[in-house]
């Protein structure tokens, strides 16, 4: 457990130094995906966000426009267009080719890229979350701190039949998941979701949902889920977690504590603590977990 802990404190440091050895070195090859422009998204997409952010906009009145699933509060809606998702993984695929260093999203996941050490998080997902998520996870989780969501985590994971097959079950640490399939083409590998990760039930009911190239999945972050193996291709997902510092800074997701905090570079795991002069908070990270 030490060990465990002494490499979670080292991961931000390595994190910053790879973030500045592919600012300077790395050569990008479709350099217009790493700022957010309206035309990325798709029109239905588009639709939705001006719905949440009209006067009169309700949950029911959303529920309309996207696609849920069962009890669980999933839901799936059109996110990018296919143009985009094309030339976006056409500029990872680039980026895995290069010598650049190379931080993988967490320990689940050997394939994949850190978004923000490649200088996507604050042109594209931080816009992406406050303009356009926001209004959306508002009205469909306003008890997880959907109005209030202040910070994330963006990765992509890759799966292919010689690299990743599947992902076991877990929850994430964040209040609220996207997870948009970029591509390519791939068969099988569904989403399978249980149960939430407080509720304790004899017999997890576990729900499958197909993933659709360019759309993207609403989930709450503490629902247990995981990914079917693909049977052939390959598949690019983005994975943006999402954080509201005001529900995490009672009780941490992961460790179901107080988190005591330490200090951290950029989002950190989305906790902030407040300095008795009310000067601007800091983001810091649950030591404890």
């Amino acid at each position: 457990i030490e060990a465990e802990v002494q490499r979670r404190k080292q991961l931000i440091h390595q994190s910053v130094e790879r973030k500045a050895i592919i600012s300077k070195s790395y050569k990008r090859k479709h350099p217009e995906v790493y700022i957010l422009q309206e035309s990325f998204l798709a029109p239905d997409f588009l639709e939705i966000v001006r719905y949440c952010t009209s006067p009169d906009a309700h949950l029911h009145g959303l529920l309309r426009y996207i696609e849920s699933f069962s009890d669980k509060r999933i839901y799936r809606l059109p996110v990018f267009t296919e143009e985009f998702c094309q030339a976006f993984v056409d500029e990872l695929e680039n980026f895995e080719q290069s010598d650049m260093p190379k931080g993988r999203p967490n320990t689940m996941n050997n394939y994949g890229v850190l978004l923000n050490e490649l200088g996507i998080d604050e042109t594209f997902i931080t816009p992406l979350r406050e303009k356009y998520l926001r209004p959306i996870t508002a009205l469909l989780y306003p008890d997880f701190g959907g109005a209030s969501l202040d910070s994330h985590k963006a990765f992509v994971v890759k799966y292919s039949l010689h690299e990743d097959l599947d992902l076991s079950s877990h929850y994430d640490n964040a209040e609220v998941t996207l997870n948009v399939s970029l591509g390519k083409d791939f068969t099988e590998g569904n989403l399978y979701f249980g149960d939430f990760s407080q509720d304790s039930t004899p017999v997890p009911k576990y729900i499958e949902i197909e993933h659709v190239g360019a759309q993207g999945l609403l989930h709450r972050g503490g629902q247990i889920h995981g990914a079917l193996p693909i049977a052939s291709g390959e598949r690019w997902n983005l994975i943006i977690w999402m954080r509201s510092s005001a529900i995490r800074n009672q009780l941490c997701p992961m460790c179901n504590k107080k988190p005591e905090l330490v200090e951290a570079e950029g989002f950190g795991d989305g906790f902030t603590e407040t300095l008795e002069d009310d000067a601007p908070e800091t983001v810091s990270l649950c030591s404890l977990w």
